[in-house]
């Protein structure tokens, strides 16, 4: 089974940048370009949102309005990870942030990445919090 593991969170003062990491372990037969893969966010008491995604194999990405222009997802296919590059933080960007992944083709991601029940692998999830 795919597992994920996320990492790079922490706390930012508002307007400062993250890294996250969403990496699939390389001694895994599993090969991440393979499958679309997902940025999720949860703040305290709400639901889980998508914050951004992207093809399998070269394939596009997609982000939500409240992040475009501020966020960039991309690939490192020789580590098998996903990133997510987070800049010009908001205290709103507060959260826990889970990466997914599934196995789809042909995607049509703005429908995809809005809600959780498409993806079926997840990570644990790493914290965000900005805050001065």
């Amino acid at each position: 089974q795919l597992q994920l593991v996320e990492s790079g969170g922490g706390l930012v003062q508002p307007g400062g940048s993250l890294r996250l990491s969403c990496v699939a372990p390389m001694d895994s037969r599993y090969t991440l370009d393979d499958y679309v893969v997902g940025w999720f966010r949860q703040a305290p008491g709400k639901g889980r949102e998508g914050v951004s995604c992207v093809s399998a194999r070269g394939g596009g990405a997609y982000y939500v309005d409240f992040v475009k222009g501020r966020f960039t997802i991309s690939r490192d296919n020789a580590k098998n990870t996903v990133f997510l590059q987070m800049n010009s933080l908001k205290p709103e960007d507060t959260g826990t942030y889970y990466c997914a992944a599934e196995l789809l083709r042909s995607p049509h991601l703005p429908s995809l990445c809005v809600s959780p029940t498409g993806f079926g692998y997840w990570g644990q999830g790493t914290q965000v919090t900005v805050s001065s």
